[in-house]
């Protein structure tokens, strides 16, 4: 294969729409992307010049760049790239939103003999975004809480403990784990234990910081990660908040019937030598001494 097949191979097969024009702008080479996203096969562009009733850019105030702003034009006059976002005709009559970029072509003694465009769909980048934000989430969220889950909070305590090694402001955990919660679900059964979780999940995903992060450890377990906190008492307050807020949350049942929960907490500040795993244990022990002094309280140390 000689090397101008091959780089049209490789230019065929990327998902962007890429098209080369001479300097009388003359379609010399049309992709498969440009198909796609304009509807243009090459045989009804090629030869013929860019601003032929063909792709027409307008901009969001409906200026029409091929009748005297055209970037391909201007590259090939002062030789600079240019980008920026465009509406593109489609063969079938409608706009399709765009991100384009504009490159000239050099011959062999650095002369412009042309332009390249190479132009992105704008809907398939939002529908990509959408997809990989639906893929983050399926990935990284507990499925029946909506918080996030146990392998993204292990990430999240990596990146805490190198974020704050050698600061001097400090960082907070809470390991959170719901009072009797076993008695929930053997007296309602399990999908009544399942809305006790969500419930608590949303009380506590509502009401901390947006920099601050929860989710689910394990059965009716949570941890909330907790940055900036400067002092013990200041850690206090934000456990005490969110246990105040949790037993005043109620979830109403069938007739008339309604189940309020406790938690108990245990919470720690991060410490210069601190793991993942230290703090993490250090918290579930604390928490493990608010169940010991009478549930639906915190303990912080």
């Amino acid at each position: 294969m000689d090397r101008e097949n091959f780089y049209k191979q490789i230019l065929d097969n990327i998902y962007d729409g890429v098209y080369f024009v001479d300097r009388a702008r003359i379609i010399t080479y049309w992709n498969k992307g440009a198909e796609r996203i304009t509807g243009y096969k090459a045989e009804d562009v090629l030869g013929r010049p860019c601003g032929d009733n063909i792709l027409r850019h307008v901009t969001s105030d409906g200026a029409m760049l091929c009748l005297g702003a055209c970037p391909l034009a201007k590259t090939i006059q002062d030789g600079k790239e240019r980008e920026g976002h465009v509406f593109l005709h489609h063969k079938e009559g409608f706009r399709v939103p765009v991100w384009l970029r504009v490159a000239p072509i050099r011959g062999n003694e650095g002369e412009i003999i042309g332009a390249v465009e190479l132009f992105t769909s704008e809907s398939a980048l939002q529908l990509m975004r959408a997809e990989l934000m639906e893929l983050r989430s399926v990935v990284l969220k507990d499925p029946l809480t909506e918080v996030w889950n146990r392998s993204y909070l292990e990430r999240r305590l990596r990146g805490l403990i190198a974020e704050y090694e050698g600061q001097e402001k400090r960082a907070g955990l809470a390991f959170i784990d719901i009072d009797h919660f076993k008695q929930i679900n053997d007296t309602y059964g399990h999908a009544v234990g399942d809305r006790v979780l969500k419930m608590v999940a949303a009380t506590l995903k509502y009401n901390i910081r947006a920099d601050d992060a929860v989710g689910r450890w394990g059965g009716e377990e949570f941890l909330v990660i907790l940055y900036d906190v400067d002092s013990l008492d200041s850690l206090r307050n934000i456990c005490e908040k969110l246990r105040i807020l949790v037993e005043h949350s109620t979830l109403e049942l069938e007739s008339n019937n309604f189940i309020n929960v406790t938690i108990s907490i245990g919470a720690t500040l991060l410490n210069h030598t601190d793991t993942p795993e230290t703090i993490v244990a250090r918290a579930d022990k604390l928490m493990y001494k608010s169940k010991e002094s009478g549930r639906n309280r915190g303990t912080v140390g």
